[in-house]
């Protein structure tokens, strides 16, 4: 199909998932050219999602003409700069319209190429973005503190072999390391304190991990900067923790993490990592799908 078939309609689609009803929603505008920034934000608040997608045609030159897209990002409260999510859920979008295969979204985080293949045995889409180039940073003691009090974490449950650390694939993200399966599934934590620090720090989510095995992860992601309590996937957090692994020595290079989130919300998702020893960016894929009405 040509790019004619890019209408402006909202479209919903989830990602990291090949169940309607696991992963993580988004709302997918795949020409967003007659809509205004508040437009924009208000049909993300209205579907409630943590995010929704809005694309436009990149300016001629910009990359491949027809393949390469102008993106934006907006939770229920704000724009984002990224959201790994959203992207992996308009990629599976725009494969069903223009055809698999390489894509180039221009986000404001910088440039994502994105690759969208379709399953021999006629599955659902599975789409790759690589990261922009990562980084990881301490984080101050103090401010720690301040995260673990607002989650009503002792220090004691947190694991050692997982220093927390924040870490940045095209939005940041606090690593805090859970030192048991129940530490993770128990989240009840103080919304506006914790917003308060995270806007403070520049944070997008905190990513809340537990280590199963060698190159197995459960995630847990708390939101409320974009007005969501909880994020049931999170490909940007993904990929910032896969450069935090790589960062710490936590996994040997190259390798592939598979990063478990959603189950305690209902909507389990699987999100795999890759990490390659001749670039330094991060490869988050996963499954999308469309959701029904």
């Amino acid at each position: 199909m040509s790019e004619t078939a890019l209408t402006g309609d909202v479209l919903r689609y989830t990602a990291f998932s090949a169940d309607p009803d696991g992963g993580n929603p988004a709302g997918v505008v795949l020409d967003a050219s007659g809509l205004t920034d508040d437009a924009m934000l208000a049909i993300a608040a209205g579907l409630g999602y943590s995010e929704s997608v809005f694309l436009t045609a990149a300016p001629d030159g910009a990359g491949p003409p027809g393949r390469t897209f102008a993106v934006r990002y907006f939770s229920p409260k704000a724009e984002v700069p990224f959201c790994g999510h959203a992207t992996v859920a308009a990629a599976v979008a725009l494969a069903e319209r223009i055809g698999a295969g390489d894509l180039v979204f221009e986000t404001r985080a910088g440039t994502v190429p994105v690759s969208v293949a379709a399953p021999a045995d006629g599955g659902p889409p599975r789409a790759t973005l690589t990261s922009v180039e990562p980084r990881v940073e301490p984080v101050a003691d103090a401010d720690l503190t301040e995260a673990l009090a607002a989650l009503d974490w002792p220090a004691a449950d947190l694991d050692p072999a997982l220093p927390s650390r924040i870490a940045y694939a095209g939005a940041r993200h606090l690593v805090v390391g859970a030192a048991t399966r129940a530490r993770l599934a128990e989240l009840r934590y103080d919304y506006a304190r914790l917003e308060a620090l995270m806007h403070r720090l520049d944070l997008t989510t905190l990513q809340l991990v537990w280590r199963e095995s060698a190159d197995v992860f459960h995630v847990r992601d708390p939101f409320p900067v974009g007005g969501v309590v909880e994020d049931p996937a999170t490909g940007a957090a993904a990929a910032a923790f896969g450069a935090y692994a790589r960062e710490l020595g936590l996994v040997p290079v190259p390798s592939v993490l598979t990063l478990h989130q959603g189950t305690e919300l209902g909507r389990p998702g699987v999100l795999t990592v890759e990490l390659r020893a001749d670039d330094r960016r991060v490869r988050v894929s996963g499954a999308g799908t469309p959701i029904g009405a």
